[in-house]
């Protein structure tokens, strides 16, 4: 069918409409066809869920609504936010206010377009308008997905996602952790489209931000082709019912995002049971009442990891698989006793590294120990506890181990589960505490990870703080000299050792000073 819809479907709708006192509404596919009837009251229409018609990554749903309004009222806010959310071809109105009914027409428009996501026509009578629907769309459907193509590079992510933050911290404490939020989702392939920072006077117990706010939101991130809305504070699972219910984009949060890249990167059999023992944790309470939309996060960011089959299980079956990870982990924990033992009776000083997440760890332990522990610019990009002996020059040796990195606001449920990988800790003789002075929050990064030490019991195990990636300080001196010569200032006043982990020469002062605090100030 070319046109938007037939005279005789006009006149059907309106003679019934008039005889019943109530809107009714037609959803006509791309070919014409009928595929809902829909009866409302005096004033609206219920729309139901689209399942035969999923957005996925298509801009538009392909479906066109044509529905009646009695007293020939134009298109109204909830026409046009049905509009907006669902994605609809077009939306029509017949205003039925003349013998002769005259109809309102309400399309999508580009982002950036208008200040707002549609447009709407003047009222014209039926019997003039005319409308080829094929080139309407299809002209509609290009213009929508150059827009959103222009928002971001063209990548092959998994995901292109919204970052939003509801928080009453300020504007500075805000963009900080939402900057953080963005590096969490590169290293989860997520292609950052937007981000939205809202600051409400009170939290919305349903959305966290307003509904009307929260509204603007989803139609921002269906107009620029997103796939994802990730939020910086931890959602309960009343909210992430809620917003999902609102969209069929997927709806996680920051512990689900961290959750995601652990489960991505756990390569041991310790690693693995302890990252889905804390996803079942995480997800338990969220499955109560979420019905169809599960099947939103069974692929991708939020899906991986206890698979599709055990996020469809019971909350008994769930609870058992929980119980029984819990045992598996309790044995590999008895193993990890023992190999801790024999190193402790081996007479060995132990040394842990310990810093904020991509503060370079690995690569220091790599530099150190010419060993080849996988390392990368990511945030978590080796999560398994690696340990390595270090030989000094007069014939003496440790035994050095390489810990997960530590974030802010780190999940529960993650710290519950890797308490276990941390017990290394607890027999450090030293943690070297290394810090990426080259971030312009590292001053917030030692103040996190002292506290997250402090919560594991090791506030008083001597530690080395130093200070790595030294060899940026020149280019970050010219873009910000203040940050360059606090860093200076700061590891002057506490004592810290500047190295750069991927440089050998430059880690000599480092390994003096481990040998002084090992032996020499023992008076080995």
């Amino acid at each position: 069918m070319a046109e938007a819809f037939t005279l005789d479907l006009v006149r059907e709708m309106a003679a019934l409409s008039r005889e019943i006192r109530r809107q009714v509404g037609v959803l006509l596919n791309r070919f014409g066809e009928l595929e809902y009837v829909l009866v409302g009251d005096e004033k609206a229409l219920l729309i139901p869920e689209l399942f035969d018609y999923p957005l996925g990554k298509r801009m538009l749903r392909g479906l066109r609504l044509v529905h009646t309004h009695l007293k020939g009222e134009p298109l109204n806010d909830d026409d046009l936010t049905d509009l907006s959310l669902l994605r609809l071809d077009l939306i029509a109105a017949l205003l039925l206010d003349t013998p002769e009914p005259s109809v309102q027409i309400g399309q999508l428009v580009p982002a950036g377009a208008g200040k707002t996501p549609y447009r709407t026509d003047p009222p014209q009578p039926v019997g003039r308008f005319h409308l080829d629907f094929a080139e309407f769309v299809a002209t509609l459907e290009q213009s929508l997905e150059k827009a959103a193509r222009g928002t971001a590079e063209v990548k092959t992510s998994e995901e292109r996602g919204i970052l939003i933050s509801v928080t009453q911290k300020s504007r500075a404490e805000a963009e900080d952790s939402i900057e953080e939020l963005k590096e969490l989702a590169r290293t989860a392939g997520v292609e950052v489209l937007s981000t939205i920072i809202q600051h409400p006077r009170q939290f919305s117990p349903r959305y966290l931000m307003g509904e009307g706010k929260m509204r603007e939101v989803v139609i921002r991130a269906l107009q620029l082709g997103a796939s994802l809305l990730v939020f910086d504070q931890e959602l309960s699972p009343t909210q992430i019912r809620s917003i999902s219910e609102m969209t069929e984009l997927k709806v996680i949060d920051r512990s689900q995002l961290i959750l995601d890249i652990f489960a991505r990167r756990a390569k041991s059999l310790d690693g693995k049971v302890q990252v889905e023992l804390a996803q079942l944790k995480y997800l338990l309470p969220r499955l109560t009442g979420r019905g169809v939309q599960m099947s939103r996060l069974m692929g991708g960011i939020g899906g991986r990891g206890p698979g599709e089959t055990k996020l469809e299980m019971d909350r008994r079956r769930i609870r058992d698989r929980i119980a029984k990870l819990e045992r598996e982990l309790d044995e590999l924990s008895g193993g990890r006793y023992q190999r801790r033992q024999r190193r402790v009776k081996a007479g060995l000083p132990i040394v842990s590294i310990v810093g904020y997440t991509n503060a370079g760890k690995s690569t220091l332990l790599n530099t150190l120990t010419k060993s080849e522990v996988f390392t990368e610019n990511l945030l978590f990009a080796t999560l398994d506890t690696a340990t390595r002996r270090l030989r000094f020059p007069r014939e003496r040796e440790v035994i050095i181990t390489d810990t997960v990195g530590f974030i802010r606001s780190l999940p529960a449920s993650l710290m519950g589960a890797f308490k276990a990988t941390l017990e290394e800790l607890q027999d450090a003789d030293l943690l070297i505490h290394l810090v990426d002075c080259s971030n312009p929050r590292f001053e917030e990064q030692i103040g996190q990870v002292e506290q997250i030490l402090a919560d594991l019991g090791l506030a008083d195990t001597p530690r080395l703080l130093v200070f790595n990636k030294s060899d940026l300080l020149p280019d970050m001196k010219q873009q910000d000299p203040l940050a360059s010569m606090k860093a200076r200032h700061l590891a002057r006043r506490l004592g810290a050792i500047f190295v750069s982990a991927r440089d050998k020469s430059s880690l000599e002062p480092l390994l003096v000073e481990m040998e002084n605090r090992l032996w020499d100030a023992a008076g080995k």
